[in-house]
């Protein structure tokens, strides 16, 4: 049984520190704002 008690435990330890990454990553990465253009074809407007 300890076995699975120290599973368990490294994976909510695995998932903490994932989840803490991405805090991470959402408080200090600020994406670069740009222009995006796509062409629609003709006959996609015409329906």
């Amino acid at each position: 049984m300890p076995s699975l008690f120290r599973f368990l435990f490294l994976v909510a330890l695995a998932a903490g520190v994932v989840f803490v990454g991405m805090a991470a990553l959402v408080a200090f990465v600020e994406p670069a704002p740009r222009e995006i253009s796509q062409p629609v074809a003709p006959a996609t407007l015409n329906k």
